[in-house]
């Protein structure tokens, strides 16, 4: 009934009552951002969602396009600005989401959103975190984040799956909002970001 139906309801109440709330910090932050990133605030991408459905995230822009002289990207590292790296560590960048969890295609909480170039490299049972709609926060990110390797973040996001409840949502809210304070797990050790998933050893 919970994972079903009442998920769901409270998603889009919270994720409606979230944005009228966060307005000004909305309107502020993506004014900052803006003027950092030549009139470009927020970031799409394309993800899988549940089952693997694809759907396009928006966040707000924390890095530059900057390139080096062969027009490769620079590195995560040194694409971050000063405001983009505020917005990171204060967890602001994700509050664009709650728009996703309004459209049905994220919920508040569950498996974050990776990219879909990561599909075929999941092992059968690390696709089972794909049963459920992904989430802007979950039992990884409160439990390390980008601090643990992909494995034990996937072995989590599955361990999530099969134990989805009212009291785990609840609980993992509050232990999300410890972790945004503590700014914890953020990035990978010696990362400006995620290392990039390359298949598990298994």
């Amino acid at each position: 009934m919970y994972r079903n139906y009442i998920k769901r309801i409270i998603d889009f109440v919270a994720a409606l009552v979230g944005l009228v709330v966060l307005s000004p910090v909305f309107l502020i932050v993506t004014a900052g951002l803006a003027f950092a990133n030549g009139g470009r605030p927020f970031f799409f991408q394309r993800r899988p969602g549940k089952d693997g459905r694809i759907f396009k995230i928006v966040k707000f822009k924390t890095m530059t396009d900057g390139r080096d002289t062969q027009g490769n990207l620079l590195p995560d590292a040194d694409r971050l600005t000063p405001i983009g790296t505020f917005v990171r560590k204060t967890s602001l960048d994700e509050i664009p989401q709650l728009i996703n969890v309004l459209k049905g295609d994220m919920s508040l909480i569950g498996p974050r959103p990776l990219l879909p170039e990561y599909l075929p490299l999941y092992s059968p049972e690390q696709a089972r975190r794909h049963e459920v709609r992904p989430g802007i926060t979950g039992w990884a990110q409160v439990n390390g984040r980008n601090a643990i390797s992909w494995e034990d973040k996937f072995k989590m996001d599955v361990w999530y799956v099969d134990h989805l409840s009212f009291g785990l949502d609840f609980k993992i809210i509050i232990m999300t909002v410890r972790k945004v304070f503590k700014s914890e797990g953020i990035s990978a050790e010696g990362q400006a970001t995620a290392e990039r998933f390359k298949g598990s050893a298994l």
